[in-house]
């Protein structure tokens, strides 16, 4: 790194000066806030064993600063590493935690083009069998379940939570555009998303110069976390990056190529003093990072606990049922309560059950009911059901959610069916005339609505999306994009454990 003249290191000084306080300067509330860096890696290069030395090096760096990262390892790169008989790179990961990045990671189709035609279930079921043997494999190796997954590239689906939840894994770790919450924290699909994220930094590996302008991002990115009561900040990096120029995949398999194993190319390499510099630019960025007080180095498991859902198995009062009912609309959305959020699949939950004649005292969320997965039927104009059906109704739908765990994509009332939301702006509308004690209305009215929590999943946008290397020219995924519409149901803000 070049050294900072005395004007450039005076400037550099009072901006950060005015970025960090002493303690004496902040807050009570804010003196208790914390700002947690998730720090992880994409373990995917299988292909040059330099990308196995610069994975030990940075696990035995960290382990050295008493820093745990989470490693996203490719199964294929565990079972690489265990080929080359690199039991010392599998011990000095085995002190960090460990994630899943795919089986193969790069080899066509990768997950998003061959989710891309299918359904939900089918969709999980696929996943399920392309994927699962490598997490399988990641476990057998490192000897511990991984604790979150994280797509190739930008290559995602929504079926791929559903495969998670099969797995046992509550974090879903990336960064992409396809879920964006405000660029917070959220659930969804029953998974703590940590996606898009406003506080998402990196140092450039490449450029020492420019490491005091990643500093002063980082400072003003606590600053601002601070104020708001603490936060998360998300660093990733891929150990291949401080050993080559051109990702290994990129040279391979970029605009939908896949040549058989024999003919993969290798990427061109750095010279040991670049990769000495890289090393240099990010120990000096972690070391500067653990200067403050208030930061904490987290891994993908403690960021659950952090941002545990306490909405589960929260016993839900009357007034609380009432108050719920009151805010959903004719945009039903997800709702953030006192210590705790709601999902519009939970909502509709409740609501349905205080209707059903269920003892509204007693209402507990033991999970969260997944997104409706088939298509929808068209409401364009209100229509009307006698009191009687649309209590017949909320006990059918009860049992739907109880035996599919899912929204119904039509709820029928009698030989009509409606779409989900319109009948959950109904339920809330009738659910507080039972909650205050009135009569039940000889006619129910079911009016259109729309989910508004849906406009927080991505269109199908092939610049935003799509713009991954690996992808063939033109690649689109409009059913996927909408399955994950659907399953906006399920998405909520995440909440710090102990904010509101």
């Amino acid at each position: 790194m070049k050294p900072r003249t005395p004007l450039r290191q005076m400037v550099y000084s009072i901006v950060l000066f005015s970025l960090i306080l002493p303690p004496s300067f902040v807050g009570a509330a804010e003196s208790k806030a914390k700002v947690y860096v998730i720090l992880w890696f994409d373990t995917e290069d299988y292909m040059l064993p330099a990308s196995d030395d610069a994975a030990l090096h940075l696990a035995k760096f960290l382990s050295g600063e008493d820093i745990r990262a989470t490693f996203k390892v490719v199964g294929e790169k565990a079972r690489t590493l265990e080929k080359r008989k690199r039991a010392d790179v599998i011990e000095a990961l085995k002190k960090h935690e460990i994630g899943f990045h795919s089986n193969y990671h790069s080899t066509q189709p990768s997950p998003a083009m061959y989710l891309s035609p299918l359904g939900w279930d089918e969709g999980v079921a696929e996943f399920d069998r392309r994927e699962g043997p490598g997490r399988a494999d990641v476990e057998r190796i490192f000897g511990q379940a991984p604790t979150c997954y994280g797509q190739p590239g930008s290559s995602w689906g929504p079926q791929s939570y559903g495969a998670m939840n099969r797995w046992g894994m509550k974090v879903y770790l990336d960064a992409g555009n396809h879920v964006n919450l405000n660029e917070k924290p959220c659930y969804y699909c029953n998974t703590l998303n940590l996606y898009k994220l406003a506080h998402t930094l990196r140092a450039d590996l490449n450029n020492p110069g420019e490491l005091p302008r990643a500093e002063e991002r980082f400072a003003q990115a606590r600053k601002e976390l601070l104020a708001e009561g603490g936060g998360v900040v998300s660093i990733y990096y891929h150990p291949c990056e401080f050993v080559h120029k051109k990702f290994w995949d990129g040279v391979n398999f970029d605009r939908g190529q896949n040549p058989p194993r024999e003919d993969w190319k290798q990427p061109p390499a750095k010279t040991a003093e670049e990769t000495r510099s890289a090393y240099r630019v990010f120990e000096d960025y972690i070391r500067f990072l653990k200067r403050f007080p208030e930061v904490r180095f987290i891994t993908s498991s403690e960021a659950a606990k952090l941002y545990r859902d306490r909405a589960r198995d929260h016993r839900f009062t009357v007034d609380e049922i009432g108050a719920i009912a009151k805010s959903v609309g004719d945009e039903p959305s997800f709702q953030t309560l006192k210590g705790y959020s709601l999902s519009a699949s939970e909502v509709f939950a409740l609501l349905n059950a205080s209707v059903a004649q269920l003892p509204v005292e007693r209402l507990t969320l033991s999970k969260t009911p997944l997104g409706p997965t088939g298509r929808l039927p068209a409401l364009t104009e209100t229509i009307t059901t006698d009191a009687n059906q649309f209590r017949r109704t909320s006990r059918d739908v009860a049992d739907y959610l109880d035996k599919h765990g899912r929204i119904p994509s039509a709820v029928w009332l009698g030989s009509r069916s409606v779409p989900p939301e319109a009948y959950l702006s109904a339920l809330a509308r009738t659910a507080r005339l039972r909650i205050d004690g009135k009569p039940w209305p000889e006619r129910v009215e079911i009016k259109p609505a729309k989910l508004a929590a849906a406009r927080y999943v991505s269109e199908d946008d092939p610049k935003k999306l799509w713009g991954w290397v690996i992808f063939p020219p033109g690649f689109r995924a409009p059913a996927l994009m909408e399955l994950a519409k659907r399953q906006a149901w399920t998405l909520k803000p995440a909440l710090l454990d102990g904010g509101e």
